[in-house]
């Protein structure tokens, strides 16, 4: 009995001091982006590094903005200056020191009328992770409450889904459950409720989505959309990028050979326009869940023959509601030159066919941006050139404009220049407006940095968001 008695004060004990470490629900002085390496070492330095708190492309999106009270709302992986944690380390291997401090999902928002950001909120303290795979999305319901979709890795970290105390808030958080989903992306769909697409680690990279009722209170069970496997492949493996265009939810998505990311190849597409009852191919064809044959209906460009690999970073839908996807391509996973020059494209469905086309070349397959469409111009925001950090990810963003759909393209301005640390993960804003449509962070991608966030608008001007705030609200600095 006092074995018991002793476990279960034990247990209380180490519930207590969890609950007073943790941070969540708390204010952050300051915009403090991650920074983490993924150890994976070659000839040229890290496969990627740096600043990764607007990591990964594969959580959509990470920003909003709200018309009803004209303000952008955004999510991404932060820190604390300064603390440490007493919990594991995932990677054994690794020390604190390595990564810096471990990471906190913040949500923080900008008020165009007053050109303002207060200070970022902690929604999830992720208790002793260092991996940005564990960042938040964002999503908004009807009601004007803010939802953050926080990453989990498997099924040994669970995700969680949260939801503003009071709508068009970021200052309390309320916890609406626990789940296993990584990469996280969330739509809301008129009068429906959510539409969420994520994945789960089975082995390898599965992709999955479910649907909410009206007030996402009651989730339908997870379904599986693909799980390509060859008869000698032992796992299947993919990442998807996804868009919403009204009713329509469309996702590019690849294939990993064996379930090796490291072998990413080919693209794929796929939509539902009512709600994930039924998906088809872009030519509104029904298809049978899950896709698990390498060769199939919803294949849009081929690549696994030349031995090339395929990076999908964004995708947008053009004025007629086709799907257009950005990518990189390239011959191999290490950085370096042996492997380059990768290759940035669109790749655009005509109504007939699928049209790909080139725009420039870049440094590191994780070099990573986003794509607008309007009726007169197409825009991709990449970080093209070279940075500080040479082959390390990421770069000096440029802006790079398409009058003709995509066909040609223009570099229309440098944005950044230079920049001490390599800027990356350049990620839209959901029906943005200047001068907030965009926002990045930068890093070191050679060893431990601080890493600072960035926003922009659609001429090409940047901000530069506050790493330490004496006021609760301040200006963020426009930089020259």
């Amino acid at each position: 009995m006092k074995k018991i008695f002793l476990i279960l004060s034990i247990l209380f004990l180490t519930v207590e001091i969890n609950a007073q470490e943790s941070m969540s629900n708390t204010k952050i002085d300051g915009f403090k982006g991650a920074w983490f390496t993924l150890g994976q070492y070659s000839k040229y330095g890290d496969k990627y590094s740096g600043g990764l708190g607007t990591y990964t492309a594969k959580h959509i999106p990470l920003a909003i903005y709200a018309p009803e009270v004209d303000k952008t709302f955004f999510v991404y992986g932060g820190i604390a200056e300064g603390r440490s944690s007493n919990a594991d380390i995932a990677e054994k291997k690794h020390t604190a020191k390595d990564y810096g401090n471990y990471l906190l999902c913040m949500a923080a928002c900008f008020d165009h009328k007053t050109k303002t950001v207060s200070r970022p909120t902690v929604v999830h303290d992720k208790g002793g992770v260092y991996d940005p795979h564990d960042n938040p999305s964002i999503a908004l319901d009807p009601k004007g409450y803010i939802w953050v979709f926080v990453s989990g890795r498997g099924v040994e970290r669970p995700g969680y889904k949260y939801r503003s105390s009071v709508p068009y808030s970021v200052d309390k958080f309320d916890l609406i459950s626990e789940d296993e989903m990584t990469y996280p992306q969330p739509k809301y769909i008129k009068d429906k409720g959510f539409l969420h697409l994520f994945t789960k680690y089975h082995g390898a990279r599965l992709l999955y989505f479910n649907t909410s009722d009206k007030e996402g209170m009651k989730w339908t069970q997870d379904k599986q959309l693909v799980a390509i496997k060859r008869k000698t492949d032992k796992y299947a493996g993919h990442y998807q990028i996804s868009g919403q265009d009204g009713d329509k939810v469309g996702f590019f998505y690849n294939w990993h050979p064996d379930g090796v990311g490291n072998r990413r190849t080919n693209i794929y597409y796929m939509q539902t326009t009512d709600f994930g009852n039924t998906w088809t191919t872009v030519e509104n064809t029904p298809l049978n869940l899950p896709i698990t044959e390498v060769s199939n209906a919803t294949m849009v460009k081929e690549f696994f023959s030349k031995g090339e690999n395929v990076y999908i970073k964004d995708m947008s839908f053009d004025e007629n509601g086709f799907p257009v996807a950005l990518y990189l391509s390239g011959k191999g996973p290490e950085p370096g030159p042996d492997n380059g020059p990768r290759q940035w494209s669109t790749i655009r469905w005509n109504g007939k066919e699928w049209i790909n086309k080139h725009i420039t070349t870049s440094n590191n397959n994780y070099d990573t941006g986003s794509l607008w469409i309007d009726e007169k111009r197409w825009l991709a925001v990449i970080p093209s050139e070279e940075g500080p950090q040479k082959w390390g990810a990421g770069g000096e963003v440029v802006m790079w404009e398409s009058k003709d759909k995509g066909k040609t393209w223009k570099k229309k301005k440098q944005v950044t220049r230079s920049s001490k640390r390599n800027n990356n993960y350049i990620r839209k804003v959901v029906n943005g407006i200047d001068p907030f449509m965009y926002f990045w962070g930068d890093g070191d991608t050679d060893k431990l940095s601080i890493s600072e966030l960035y926003f922009g608008d659609s001429k090409g001007n940047v901000w530069k968001l506050p790493y330490k705030m004496e006021k609760q609200e301040i200006k963020p600095q426009r930089l020259k």
